[in-house]
């Protein structure tokens, strides 16, 4: 089984018993493991497995719902002509395009400036066609395929709503003459009436019926199902009354008509704010280079950054864009990375360090190695971890689904109830209204943004910041958290120790053959001690031999042999295994070099103790505040070490850290989590993402450090690009914003709901004689979805 992750976009969906309905559907299919789908950013987020299914049938699943899947093709591509806005203009690039081999088909739009085109990859590139538009002397610029289509949907609805306005006020004033004297009297014919009002209906109110039909089909109800059903019982009833004066004189013209242009405006600024909870993807996208300047065989040339190859040398002048990842070979300079990872402060770079594509090089000559390029790039990592992130669910939305999955039904069974007891009670004009009331205010809409908008806007603020939270389910359980464990080495402290001590217990070894040994044998260790060894033996100018029959003994040191000499240099517990005796001296130093916060370890040749070496990390600038802050918080905080007791302890003391665990192999850590969960704690894990995977993976909320552009995008469920602790403080702070926002979204998208369907129905006729009319309550409805988009753009405000 091989599983992949698709994102395709939707296109047609207008509440979350749309999104409700495409997901079940996807669920059904064969091959497809997991399925969900976003209403508020119209894309459906599918894993699949390839050796059962493929993307076209996953397109296929999608489009018999009843809804268009918008597949971002590597074939086709939305380019922004710049100055193409006349046929001439048009006709100078349309004979470019055909003239350019690879190039299947195309079209261009003078009005937009776009211009779509289908092309063969093996032939050309998408900054070759750039290359013929730009000889033929228009500039060009790649746009999103989906987000093309939602800036088509959006123009069709200005241009509908037009028409409907205008339309709607003339049927209007011809509706009420007795209102509008002035008025020409040919406006009240019923039949003139009949012919305004049918474009509105079936031509301006289409993708209602459209969404009604695929509804239907698929044997469910959404909101198309009311505005459809309500609208058109207004329009015919209307109809019949013109033929068949005999049934009434009342007509509903007006109320339909204005009914389905107020609703269509709802959607209209619906979309519209819909499209600003995602300018985090669409800020991170523009911050890629355009193009790169490269040695290939021995010449400099400028090509499209999509161009770059793994292994070309990469020249970035002061001031320029780095346009993808890699390997500093020569050049000194400092790079400015906020726009990734979000640090103020510009990072130096020298030879050997890793540089992130996006940032900006401020002042050297940088000469690089390109290591990752397209879709491996950090950059593009990030932005795919925020696009999937941002069409995941929050647990708190299963409610809103289950509620969206019966609440159409129930409405038209309250509407025909309503209707029922009017009918009998009063008469068909006065049931007819409240019938038509209830069907259009009852809108699932509001419901259904009220979760996605606000995790859309969370983790794009995260992003901007440097912190990549996975999903929605991440933000609910970081809300949670009362317990937090930070592993020691490379989290709380730099990683980066050094030697401090040098002790030799026996006269026939000098400091110098102390440090000589441990480096011989930790020259093959992966252990973050062995830097500081070999460094310190660097240092004193010391040749290191290679030592033989190496091993490590996790949680304990290393063993090695050299020259018929076995060599131990780890902590007690390897020379106690190895029945190394340590006298009471040796364990007075040892515990006076813990007391002072180093870790000590001993080392032996031929299992004869020759001295202690001890090393001390230096604790980050950022642990202290971000404990200090916690602590505010009421949260309990631990620190998490294979180090003994003691020198935990000296640590913790130094950073305010109360609780420590200490004395713990890599492969217990993830138990001791087990044990604090057991307890009731609700825990978040902080480590580096690599050595500490099964801890992060054990605890409730992962929070993975990154470190430069080796970052651990695949552990934990939040990730922190920045090495900065505060930044934990940060992501929590976030999480409980927005759920405190998805919870404002949700209690008044409920209370809308559960306050005017019974208003609309006539509840409070009898005792105020108040009553709903119809195009009020399109308008209500409207307004709804479009508060709670507003709401969660208000988290835009957010301070980190």
């Amino acid at each position: 089984m091989k599983k992949e992750k698709a994102i395709i976009g939707i296109q047609g969906m207008h509440c979350a018993s749309c999104a409700v309905k495409i997901e079940n559907k996807l669920k059904k299919t064969k091959g497809i493991m997991n399925a969900t789908v976003n209403f508020a950013n119209e894309k459906a987020i599918i894993d699949y497995d390839t050796s059962k299914t493929n993307k076209e049938n996953l397109v296929n699943a999608i489009n018999k719902t009843g809804y268009k899947a918008i597949e971002e093709s590597k074939n086709k591509v939305v380019l922004k002509v710049l100055g193409m806005d006349s046929p001439h203009c048009a006709m100078i690039v349309d004979k470019a395009l055909k003239n350019s081999k690879g190039i299947n088909n195309f079209s261009l739009d003078t009005a937009s400036e776009k211009a779509t085109i289908d092309f063969d990859p093996s032939v050309i590139t998408v900054s070759k066609v750039k290359d013929v538009i730009k000889k033929a002397g228009y500039e060009a610029t790649e746009e999103d395929v989906v987000e093309e289509h939602r800036r088509k949907e959006i123009l069709q609805m200005r241009n509908m709503i037009i028409v409907g306005a205008i339309l709607s006020t003339i049927i209007f004033i011809g509706s009420f003459p007795e209102w509008f004297f002035i008025a020409p009297e040919f406006l009240s014919n019923p039949y003139l009436l009949l012919i305004l009002a049918t474009p509105v209906q079936f031509w301006v109110g289409w993708r209602f019926y459209k969404g009604f039909f695929a509804a239907t089909r698929n044997k469910t109800a959404d909101m198309n199902t009311l505005i459809a059903v309500g609208t058109s019982a207004a329009y015919f009833y209307s109809v019949i009354v013109i033929f068949s004066p005999s049934l009434g004189q009342a007509m509903y013209f007006d109320t339909a008509a204005i009914i389905i242009t107020l609703i269509l405006l709802g959607r209209y600024f619906e979309a519209i704010a819909k499209g600003k909870t995602n300018e985090a993807i669409k800020k991170l996208i523009g911050l890629q280079a355009k193009t790169a300047r490269i040695i290939r065989k021995g010449k400099e040339l400028t090509v499209a950054v999509e161009d770059v190859m793994v292994g070309d040398i990469v020249l970035v002048k002061p001031g320029e864009k780095i346009p993808v990842d890699g390997i500093i070979i020569d050049g000194y300079s400092a790079v400015d990375e906020s726009m990734v990872t979000g640090e103020s402060i510009p990072v130096e770079k020298k030879k050997g360090d890793q540089v992130i594509g996006a940032t900006i090089n401020k002042h050297g000559h940088l000469k690089f190695k390109a290591t990752k390029i397209g879709s491996d790039t950090m950059l593009a990592q990030i932005v795919k971890l925020v696009e999937e992130a941002q069409g995941s669910k929050a647990p708190i939305q299963k409610l809103a689904d289950k509620v969206s999955a019966y609440f159409v039904p129930a409405v038209i069974l309250i509407a025909l109830a309503a209707f029922g007891i009017w009918y009998t009670t009063i008469g068909f004009t006065f049931a007819f209204t409240i019938f038509i009331a209830v069907l259009i205010i009852a809108c699932p809409c509001a419901l259904g943004l009220a979760t996605p908008t606000a995790i859309m806007i969370g983790t794009g603020k995260g992003a901007e910041h440097g912190i990549l939270i996975k999903g929605g389910e991440a933000l609910e359980t970081a809300y949670k958290i009362n317990t937090v464990v930070f592993d020691k080495t490379g989290t709380l402290t730099k990683g980066k120790p050094e030697v401090t001590d040098i002790i030799s217990l026996n006269k026939k070894f000098k400091e110098k053959d102390v440090i000589y040994y441990a480096s011989i044998i930790e020259k093959k260790s992966e252990h973050t001690l062995s830097d500081a060894i070999i460094n310190k033996a660097k240092e004193m100018k010391l040749k290191i031999p290679e030592a033989n029959k190496f091993s490590a003994v996790p949680g304990k040191g290393v063993v090695g042999n050299y020259k018929g000499k076995k060599i131990f240099f780890g902590n007690r517990k390897l020379m106690h295994s190895n029945r190394i005796k340590l006298g009471n001296d040796t364990e007075k130093n040892l515990q006076k070099l813990e007391e002072e916060g180093k870790t000590a370890m001993l080392l032996a040749v031929n299992k004869e103790l020759i001295g202690i070496i001890a090393v001390a990390d230096t604790i980050k600038e950022s642990s202290k505040e971000a404990i200090d802050e916690l602590h505010k918080m009421k949260i309990e905080v631990l620190m998490i070490t294979g180090d003994n007791e003691r020198t935990a302890k000296a640590i913790a003391g130094q950073i305010g850290i109360d609780n420590v665990i200490a004395d713990v192999l890599p492969e217990q850590k993830a138990e001791k989590i087990k044990q604090l969960q057991k307890k009731g704690k609700i825990v978040a894990m902080v480590g580096d993402g690599i050595n500490d995977a099964p801890a992060l993976a054990q605890s409730d909320l992962g929070i993975a450090i990154g470190s430069g552009t080796d970052i651990a995008l695949e552990t934990g469920s939040i990730v922190l690009v920045k090495n900065d602790l505060r930044d934990v403080i940060n992501s929590i702070k976030l999480s409980r914003y927005t759920l405190k926002k998805i919870k404002q979204n949700l209690f008044w998208a409920f209370a809308y709901n559960v306050a005017l369907i019974p208003v609309a129905a006539g509840l409070l006729y009898p005792f105020f004689g108040l009553l709903l009319d119809p195009v009020l309550a399109a308008f209500a409805m409207a307004f709804s979805s479009v508060t709670v988009v507003g709401n969660s753009l208000l988290m835009k405000k957010f301070k980190m």
